[in-house]
């Protein structure tokens, strides 16, 4: 399909009438200036900009409109009149309403996208991977955004606006999006209407900003609302799944593990029988069935070809950093998997399928829980890592402006005494994972969690390179270099 050239401009009164009545309290100034962008980061600001004036937690927008209109913005979106010549809409609440705004100034871009959100805990990344390899194999041109595309999971409303303008300027056809809590809680894709959202599931994650797990509930629901969605799929595994097919306000089609038969599973793939279809989807772990049926279950609700779709998963490129062998299965004789895992839930569904996989041999743990971040789950994560593995290696992860040996011991403190004497304690990274190279014997599975696809590792205010993934292929190469892997005794 060719480019397609969108709209691009809006005048002011056309951006007064995008904002939700309920928040527009007045207009200033010429309604009839013509705006080109909306940005809520002054150092983003061109001419012809229109401004958000965004309060936050540390910084008020505010603060900054002056600069703003130094450097080009025709508008500002305000919560309060500023003492400043240039048009500006009076809104109750600008970051609520900048979805809306962003989507008129570049032509409303996702009603002309077909558009699929991902929401949930765990398998946001890999679904909507799964879900664009099908899309890409029905004849799509489609794009994924999410963790592996950005500094956010889901950017910042008018960042998103103005990237799927630039999708359909691009001719793209469909865009798979992985929809966060703190997207949802921000109001980031309002403004954005699904043709279908996912519901994985919901385990504990984000309390450090939606303080309770009903929050951070109703923030995912929020999704399956007529205003953001058409139709909803969910996992009715998940008690919080079944808990959104009997709130939402919205037709909801629902998936289970049931419908998956002959189930197999590698330390590289899985395969599975799907309505009379076999399906094979280059992705190991046992968890990444459910991530499979999500996607299967959206491809029926688009009106995907079913061999297509099933084309697509056996077509699906590896995921960066979830269950991700990094070892050669030609050169050693133990598997060594990195995956992003950093819940209790998602650690011990990695865990569980590295038990599978591994069978009487050993399940060998290495993680740790990030810096500023929910401090409750991590005796939680360290209970679990106890109890699913034979071996675990707690380490440093992003510590960030917090005692790594502090939110190690907070960790520890989580596993019972009778598993003390398998647990090490290890703040190097690098280290630890050395540690558990060195400890695995043939048949083991050794997984290495927390980090995933992520290249750096931050510590106070520096930003090291650090990738799991490259750490542990020079390690094992090290060891190769040493003796043959897994013949130790």
């Amino acid at each position: 399909m060719s480019g397609r050239v969108i709209n691009m401009a809006a005048t002011v009164q056309e951006l007064a009438d995008a904002v939700p009545p309920e928040l527009l309290i007045e207009v200033i100034g010429s309604a009839g200036a013509t705006l080109l962008d909306l940005t809520h980061d002054s150092r983003q600001v061109r001419l012809g900009s229109a401004f958000a004036c965004v309060p936050g937690a540390r910084f008020d927008g505010h603060d900054y409109a002056a600069n703003a209109v130094e450097q080009g913005a025709e508008l500002l979106l305000v919560e309060r009149r500023l003492a400043l010549n240039v048009p500006q809409i009076v809104i109750s609440d600008v970051r609520r309403a900048m979805g809306p705004v962003a989507a008129a100034i570049h032509g409303h871009p996702a009603g002309k996208l077909r558009m699929v959100g991902i929401t949930g805990t765990n398998g946001k990344t890999t679904t909507t991977h799964l879900l664009g390899s099908i899309l890409q194999a029905a004849g799509y041109e489609q794009r994924q955004i999410g963790t592996l595309s950005g500094a956010r999971t889901t950017p910042e409303a008018p960042d998103l606006q103005r990237r799927l303008a630039e999708f359909v300027d691009e001719g793209v056809d469909a865009v798979v999006m992985e929809v966060s809590s703190h997207a949802l809680a921000l109001h980031r894709v309002a403004g954005t209407r699904f043709e279908a959202s996912v519901f994985t599931n919901l385990g504990r994650d984000h309390l450090d900003l939606h303080e309770s797990m009903e929050s951070y509930f109703r923030a995912k629901a929020s999704l399956f609302s007529p205003q953001l969605t058409e139709i909803g799929v969910v996992n009715l595994d998940d008690p919080f799944g079944r808990l959104v097919a009997d709130v939402a306000a919205v037709e909801m089609i629902g998936f289970t593990q049931d419908d998956a038969l002959d189930v197999e599973v590698g330390v590289d793939h899985h395969s599975f029988t799907w309505r009379g279809h076999s399906v094979f989807v280059p992705l190991g772990g046992r968890f990444n069935v459910m991530n499979s049926l999500a996607a299967l279950t959206v491809s029926c609700v688009l009106g995907i070809d079913v061999e297509a779709a099933i084309r697509g998963l056996a077509e699906c490129p590896p995921v960066p950093g979830r269950f991700e062998l990094v070892s050669d299965p030609e050169r050693h004789t133990f598997a060594v998997v990195v995956d992003y895992a950093h819940t209790p839930d998602g650690l011990k569904e990695l865990l569980a399928s590295a038990r599978t996989l591994a069978g009487r041999a050993a399940v060998i743990a290495v993680f740790g829980c990030g810096g500023a971040r929910d401090v409750d789950k991590r005796p939680l994560m360290g209970a679990v890592a106890a109890e699913y593995a034979d071996m675990v290696v707690i380490t440093s992860d992003n510590p960030r402006h917090e005692d790594p040996a502090a939110i190690i011991k907070a960790t520890a403190a989580g596993i019972a005494a009778r598993y003390s004497d398998a647990v090490m304690l290890e703040i190097d990274r690098r280290a630890a994972i050395a540690m558990a190279l060195g400890a695995a014997r043939p048949g083991d599975v050794v997984v290495i969690a927390g980090k995933g696809h992520e290249k750096t590792q931050t510590i106070g205010e520096e930003v090291r390179a650090f990738d799991d993934r490259v750490v542990a292929r020079q390690l094992l190469d090290e060891l190769t270099a040493r003796t043959p892997i897994g013949d130790q005794t």
